[in-house]
């Protein structure tokens, strides 16, 4: 049989930390997951340095790799370069979004709208958000935005699992500016109304620290 490549691997152990299956402080044992996709230990190896760059995987000496574990202090700060940057990619974004780019941001909303599940929630909100910064063609913006979203993807999960559908209206109406300001090509409100987005959350996790233990 054909050795898996890191491609796979990656994929495998990418789904598992953004799915949850794989949590913050979770070790990674390179051997269990060879042995699982029935891999070489190499492919393993490159896998996790691909995930490192991604903030997915971090390395501790003599210790392996493991999931990293954010305290509240440093997934508040992570909030705040989120506030900075993402209102900066959406700017450079919007003269390169077109009608299909709003189309289809109106569809997941919809979607999003109509749903209540929280994992699916995860994944099309996410998918609003960064069709929304498509445009964007500074790429190191864009890899730092993605690394973000990717370290603090646990705690998005766990302030929305605590919300439930009772808060869900707040991030609907949000969205919904957000998307009214992208399809003006309001670079002002677009800027405004993200950062409230991204503010409110980190405020309100704030008021939950047992988020953090």
């Amino acid at each position: 049989m054909a050795d898996v490549g890191s491609s796979r691997v990656a994929a495998y152990l990418r789904e598992a930390i953004l799915g949850g299956d794989l949590r913050p402080g979770d070790r990674i044992r390179q051997e269990e997951v060879a042995a699982r996709l029935g891999a070489s230990r190499l492919p393993v190896r490159e896998a996790l340095r691909m995930l490192e760059a991604e903030g997915l995987t971090e390395h501790l000496p003599h210790k392996g790799a493991r999931v990293p574990r954010l305290s509240h202090h440093e997934v508040d700060v992570v909030y705040r370069m989120r506030e900075r940057l993402e209102p900066l990619a959406l700017v450079e974004s919007l003269p390169r979004l077109d009608t299909a780019d709003h189309e289809r941001l109106e569809e997941v909303q919809r979607r999003i709208e109509e749903n209540d599940d929280l994992e699916k929630f995860l994944d099309l909100d996410r998918e609003f958000h960064m069709l929304t910064y498509s445009g964007c063609a500074i790429d190191l913006l864009n890899q730092n935005i993605t690394r973000l979203w990717n370290s603090t993807q646990h705690y998005r999960r766990a302030y929305v699992a605590l919300g439930g559908r009772n808060r869900m209206w707040v991030v609907n109406a949000e969205h919904r500016l957000i998307l009214d300001a992208v399809v003006r090509r309001d670079a002002t409100d677009a800027e405004r109304y993200l950062e409230g987005h991204i503010r409110r959350t980190r405020i309100e996790l704030s008021h939950h620290p047992e988020v953090f233990d």
